[in-house]
Parts: C-alpha cells; sequence; structure tokens
C-alpha cells in the first residue's frame, strides 16, 4: 500500500491511495469467511458452502465491500492522523481494475500564516450611557401598548390606528374589488410609515390612493378608510409598575431604575456584539491566507442547513443554490479565515482556562433562557457530549475576545458616530 500527498494549492492536496490485491487478501479471506457462515445455499449444509461457489455468486459485491472499508480505514487511520486534514473531505475517484487499487480525496491543510502585531489593530467599540429621554420612552410605549383604543371621528393623527379596505388597482387604474382586503394600520409603528403622509388629515369614509414599493416596481390601491381609533395610554401608577416588572419594582421610580438597566444591559450586549464583529473584521482584513476549498463547501452547505431548518426542514421552492453558495460566498471566507485566526489566537493566548464555574455561568443563562432548571440543562449536556464541546469551544472564544480586548487599540465611538458609520457603509 502506498500514500501519495499532492498539492493542488497552498492549502488544497489530493491524496491517492495505492494499494494491490496482496494488500487486501487477508481483509478478503475474513469476509469470504464470515458471509460464509451466513450464506445458505440449496444443496449445502449451513455454513458448508465451498468459498469457490461464494466467491463466484457473491464476490464482487463481497470484495467492493471490503474495498470500500479498507480505504476508508486507511484514511482514518493514516491521512488523518499525518496530515489532519480541516474541512470535509472529498473522495474525487475509486477505481479497482486489473487487481490493483487507486483512490483519490480532496483535502484541505491548515493555511500557514503568522498573525499579525495585535497591538496594531485599531477597533471601534460603542459606548452608549442610557439617557432619561431614552427611559421615557420606552415607558411612554408600554403605556401606550397596555392602553385601549377609543373609535373617533376626528382627523387622523400619527399615532392613530386605521382600519380600511385595501382595494387594489389593476393595469388601468380600475378598482379589483374582488380582491378587497380588510388592513389595520397602526401610524405609530415604524413599518406604517409609507402610509402616514397619505392617511394624516384624513377621516373616517375619506379614500386616499396609494402606491406600495415592492422590489423594483409599485402597487397602486385605494384605501378606504373605514374607522379611525384614538389610542389613550394606561396611567403610569405604582400598580403599573409592580405588574410590568412582576413585582420586582414596588413603585414607579423603582421601575424607571429597573427599565434603565435593562436598556443599559441590551445596549451593553449589543456593544459586545458590535465589537466581535468589528474585531473580526480588523484581524481578516490583516491577514492574507487561502481558505481550502472543502472547507469553504463546508462552510456554504452549513448555510444551505440554516435556511432549510428556518424552513420547516426544507428548502422554499424556488431557492436557487447555487445563486444561494455564490452570493454568500464572500461571507463564508470571511467565516473561514476567523475559524483559522481564532486557533492561532488561542495559541497565542496559551494561558486561557475553562473552569467549572464558566461553564455554570453559561448553563445557568441558557436553562433562565429556555424555561429550565440548571440541573435539567446540565443533565441535557451530559448526554450530549459534543454539545458540551461546543460550548466548551464557545467560551474559549468569549475568552480570546476578552484578550483582545487588552491588546488592541480600542476607539471608543457615541451611538450618534455608530449609526453614521452604518449608514456610510450601507451606501457604499
Amino acid at each position: 500500500m502506498e500514500i501519495t500527498i499532492n498539492d493542488i494549492t497552498s492549502v488544497d492536496k489530493e491524496v491517492i491511495i495505492s494499494a494491490v490485491r496482496e494488500d487486501l487478501e487477508p481483509k478478503f479471506k475474513e469476509a469470504y469467511k464470515k458471509y460464509r457462515g451466513q450464506i445458505n445455499m440449496p444443496g449445502f449444509r449451513p455454513g458448508k458452502v465451498p468459498i469457490k461457489i461464494i466467491k463466484k455468486r457473491f464476490g464482487d459485491e463481497i470484495e467492493s465491500e471490503e474495498i470500500n472499508n479498507y480505504v476508508q480505514e486507511v484514511f482514518e487511520q493514516e491521512v488523518v492522523p499525518e496530515h489532519d486534514p480541516v474541512g470535509e473531505s472529498k473522495m474525487l475517484e475509486l477505481s479497482w481494475e486489473d487487481d490493483e487499487l487507486e483512490a483519490k480525496f480532496k483535502i484541505g491543510a491548515r493555511p500557514d500564516f503568522e498573525l499579525t502585531e495585535l497591538s496594531e489593530i485599531t477597533v471601534d467599540q460603542l459606548v452608549h450611557d442610557v439617557t432619561d429621554e431614552e427611559v421615557q420612552e420606552e415607558i411612554d410605549r408600554q403605556l401606550h401598548q397596555a392602553g385601549n383604543w377609543e373609535v373617533v371621528d376626528d382627523e387622523i393623527e400619527d399615532d392613530f390606528r386605521v382600519t380600511v379596505d385595501a382595494v387594489p388597482l389593476d393595469d388601468d387604474g380600475e378598482p379589483d374589488e374582488e380582491n378587497t382586503n380588510e388592513e389595520v394600520i397602526d401610524l405609530s409603528k415604524e413599518e406604517s410609515e409609507q402610509f402616514r403622509d397619505d392617511l394624516i388629515g384624513q377621516q373616517t369614509g375619506d379614500s386616499v390612493a396609494v402606491e406600495i414599493g415592492h422590489d423594483d416596481h409599485t402597487h397602486s390601491f385605494h384605501l378606504n378608510i373605514k374607522k379611525v381609533e384614538k389610542p389613550h395610554k394606561a396611567d403610569f401608577t405604582d400598580e403599573f409598575a409592580k405588574q410590568q416588572s412582576n413585582e420586582e419594582a414596588k413603585n414607579t421610580e423603582e421601575y424607571r431604575s429597573l427599565v434603565k438597566s435593562q436598556i443599559q444591559d441590551q445596549y451593553d450586549d449589543s456593544a459586545g456584539d458590535i465589537f466581535k464583529n468589528e474585531i473580526i473584521d480588523a484581524l481578516v482584513e490583516k491577514h492574507d491566507f487561502e481558505i481550502p476549498d472543502v472547507f469553504m463547501n463546508q462552510i456554504l452547505n452549513q448555510y444551505v442547513e440554516r435556511v432549510k431548518q428556518q424552513s420547516q426542514g426544507e428548502l422554499p421552492p424556488d431557492f436557487d443554490e447555487e445563486e444561494y453558495k455564490e452570493n454568500m460566498r464572500e461571507r463564508a471566507e470571511r467565516d473561514g479565515m476567523w475559524f483559522f485566526l481564532n486557533e492561532k489566537l488561542q495559541e497565542k493566548f496559551d494561558d486561557i482556562e475553562i473552569e467549572p464555574e464558566d461553564i455554570d455561568q453559561h448553563l445557568e443563562g441558557q436553562a433562565a433562557q429556555y424555561g429550565m432548571s440548571v440541573d435539567q440543562m446540565r443533565n441535557m449536556f451530559a448526554q450530549n457530549p459534543q454539545q458540551l464541546e461546543n460550548l466548551r469551544k464557545s467560551i474559549r472564544e468569549e475568552k480570546v475576545f476578552d484578550k483582545l480586548k487588552d491588546v488592541v487599540e480600542i476607539n471608543e465611538i457615541d451611538k450618534e458616530t455608530y449609526q453614521e458609520k452604518m449608514e456610510e457603509q450601507a451606501e457604499a
């Protein structure tokens, strides 16, 4: 048996496993012996069918199975330990001719690169202290949600709720009455912004013409106003505070403090996620190395699988998998580069350790998220070693980000500056 390695690129390799019948003969003999004990044929006692007859009747199938087993065994026991392939290795060819075996695989190799000087990397970090105005806006939103609606004959204002018959217009501008739908439009919500200018100032019984943009075209409608409702906010009382907080706050002042801390936690969590994405982008930009083709394919296949899971286990009927993969290739390259950068960073920060309390902290968070006890969550992970290993990887990655915070240059920016930055990137 011989193993040959050919370089396709710096990170893609072709593995050729070559063997002859003498290499596989011991496996063939064992296989024939095993099947002899299982095969029953007329005229022969059970387990006593001559090997020559078994070879003649079933030899191709038996030997084909053993050839596949042999190739898999050699790959796992010889190739994997020696070359540590990454990604989903792909068999390119398997042939058995004239008692000679040749199996070709494509495998991925880790890229060879050095980490850039981390202290030279600058990363923006969102820093925002929640204001009293933001707290009041959130409380007003909750009071609005907990309030009631009054049917009025007033002119529509920007926080009213409007019930309309939406009548589509055909290509000639004529109403298509058969496809009329009743719609309720809450003008206080962001998704209703496109209707505000047309509806504000109108009253029950009025009809307005609107155009709704959809992709690269528009749809025309008549909105016949059937009902106009005015909001009445709930009163901000100690009782409201108790109900909204499940008794955590006893009065309105305590509730203001609670809301402020909740909003601050949301900003801090968002800032943490933003920082991670910023530093990944910065590190990817500072490095230049290839990603193994089989590893890229694995990432892209994972993206497709995610789409499938989001669509109740089946891809949408009009889903173009190849087009989707092509559109996601840049994202896959970023994720692939981060995988190898993360490995390098863990080698650099070799003092990272995962303590039992780290796992307990994550289990407590997940238990609260899914409404389970910590013991139930711990038992679930204990029964699924792969899930536990994924958790450990996630914790280790979090610790890498913690280390990076102490090494890279951090440029703190406020919310307004961050929003401007996002708008500029969206326009670019």
